[in-house]
């Protein structure tokens, strides 16, 4: 009952943002709409016309009324193409409208937030099954809106002719109208039910069909597998897909049959009426068409109220999601880097973990330096990147910037990260490097960067298309991607780079230069260095080593060995392997 009292504020906004996305547009499909109508009740009436002419003496006036019928039956058969081709554009500006409000909430929402398995599954059902529902409503309004102009028309017709006949259609509307909210919650929770299922299935589909993973798998031979298991969901979907639309299909049985029944009451009942002199013919046919197109009409409107209420859960569901995001988050502001970055007892577990992925870290970067962290896999070192970052806030403990505690959104705005599985954006060259907002100079990052030498040998330098996925591009080594991604970090220009394995994909001689150099590299930037290669990680100013998240140990690399610890310990197994 809850959900069946908030459906007209539901509805009444769904139609505000429509209103909102096209005035000029939403209007054009109203007109279409009465339009449609008035030519309904000018078929009937110039029907009438043509009747009384035909049985009339000297059929006066016969032609005039057949030119009258030709005109209101090919103005009523225009309205539907017309208002047709003005949804598409309708619907796109809605689409898009909607989707604005979509990506202001997702653009709102913390990194902790948008990693969680509860809003991914949140979005990806509103993707699915709510964003076209505002149109969806206004489609419903607005033929609501043309089906009681032209029920009204044909009520008065009825009534004219034979008030008996008009309650006889009506009275089909109450378990149409019914039936439509049993459908609603049906197909909510249909969709609520299987948004999990679908997420698994277009990710296996992804598999099979993208290009990065067409690689892998073909090398493994995982195709048939991996198919195995798409067929898996699919029968499931079948499963689930054949019982929901078996309700469906009783519903629209059962509103058929009513419908059904009401048409055929009243056509019997005119039937009759003529039977007992209680109607002459022209009458009786009048009121035959208007029957007919009444109950035409009313199987609009009650489509339409059922299109409503099967709407209203999933704007609810939207709503919901528009609404879980912040307000206004203010937009950061780039600081500069004059003492450093520090967090203080820091701590940080993931929704749902057992135990902390960072546990009581204090770590200060000063400006200019480069500090690194090692560690082995699953020690928390990308969990304390982000919090440096601001990615992540401590859930105790404290962040400092400059030794005052500064919003989350400067810090973000003050520290570039490029993570260990950085974005390949099918874009050119130069809008790869210049994805933020502008802020450098691209020449001079992509040559900081050592890119010159792939510049040159690209086609159109900088306006190459990269990649292959959207267009026949160019698709760059893992090198050069590397690369690519450091470029994008320096044309940012921020006081603290932060440096997730940033060699893991240059061949040695270009990891060599890299870090050879790294300090001119960074420009004077201060750096958090995390790294598995401890030949990357000896020229830092300082080496924190991670264990369970926490530092066991910090120094210099030669601190370190002499304190022969797990960084000795590491360090040692792993230059091993190059005797």
């Amino acid at each position: 009952m809850r959900q069946l009292a908030r459906t007209p504020r539901l509805i009444a906004a769904a139609a505000r943002e429509v209103w909102r996305a096209d005035r000029a547009g939403t209007v054009l499909a109203a007109l279409y709409q009465l339009l449609g109508a008035v030519a309904a009740l000018g078929v009937v009436a110039s029907g009438k016309f043509v009747f009384d002419a035909l049985l009339s003496p000297d059929h006066d006036g016969l032609t005039v009324s057949l030119l009258l019928l030709a005109l209101a039956t090919a103005v009523s058969g225009s309205v539907g193409p017309l208002q047709t081709q003005q949804n598409r554009i309708l619907g796109e500006r809605v689409s898009q409208r909607v989707w604005d409000r979509l990506l202001d909430t997702t653009s709102r929402a913390d990194l902790v937030t948008y990693e969680s398995t509860g809003f991914a599954t949140a979005l990806e059902r509103v993707r699915q099954h709510a964003l076209e529902r505002p149109f969806a409503v206004t489609a419903a309004l607005l033929g609501m809106l043309g089906s009681l102009v032209g029920v009204g028309a044909m009520s008065v017709v009825l009534v004219a002719v034979e008030p008996l006949l008009l309650p006889l259609l009506l009275a089909a509307g109450v378990p149409t109208v019914l039936l439509s909210r049993w459908a609603s919650r049906t197909e909510f929770a249909f969709a609520h039910r299987l948004t999990a299922l679908f997420r698994r299935r277009h990710y296996l589909r992804e598999l099979l069909t993208l290009r990065p993973y067409a690689a892998e798998v073909r090398a493994f031979d995982a195709f048939e597998p991996l198919r195995a298991k798409h067929e898996v969901l699919n029968g499931d979907v079948n499963v689930a897909l054949r019982q929901q639309v078996r309700r469906r299909q009783l519903i629209a049985g059962l509103t058929t049959v009513g419908v059904a029944a009401a048409l055929t009451g009243a056509l019997l009942a005119i039937v009759a009426m003529v039977r007992d002199g209680r109607l002459g013919l022209p009458e009786a046919g009048a009121a035959a068409i208007a029957v007919r197109l009444l109950s035409g009409q009313l199987g609009v409107l009650f489509s339409s109220i059922g299109g409503l209420l099967e709407s209203a859960p999933f704007l609810a569901d939207l709503a919901r999601f528009v609404a879980s995001g912040p307000r206004g988050v203010p937009a950061g502001r780039r600081r500069p880097l004059v003492a450093g970055v520090s967090l203080r007892d820091a701590r940080f577990s993931y929704p749902g973990a057992a135990r902390p992925a960072v546990d009581g870290v204090s770590l200060q970067i000063r400006a200019g330096e480069v500090v690194a962290l090692v560690g082995e896999n699953g020690s928390g070192k990308t969990t304390l990147a982000k919090l440096v970052a601001g990615l992540y806030d401590p859930a105790a403990g404290s962040r400092h910037w400059d030794g005052a505690a500064v919003p989350a959104a400067d810090v973000r705005a003050s520290v570039t990260v490029i993570f260990q599985d950085f974005v390949r954006y099918q874009m050119t060259l130069r809008e790869n490097i210049a994805i933020s907002a502008p802020s450098g100079d691209v020449a001079a990052a992509s040559s900081s960067a050592g890119l010159d030498r792939t510049v040159l040998s690209l086609p159109d330098g900088m306006e190459t298309m990269l990649g292959r996925d959207l267009d026949e591009g160019v698709d760059l080594s893992g090198g050069q991607w590397q690369r690519v991604a450091l470029a994008r970090a320096l044309y940012r220009d921020t006081p603290l780079v932060v440096l997730d394995e940033p060699a893991a994909a240059l061949d040695p001689r270009a990891e060599h230069e890299l870090f050879t150099n790294v300090r001119a590299t960074l420009g004077g930037r201060a750096a958090l260095l995390i790294s598995h290669r401890f030949s990357s990680t000896r020229m830092a100013d300082r080496i924190y080593v991670l264990d369970g998240g926490r530092v066991v140990e910090c120094g210099t690399h030669d601190e370190l060995m002499a304190a022969a610890g797990q960084y000795a310990e590491l360090y040692r197994l792993q230059s091993a392997a190059y005797r």
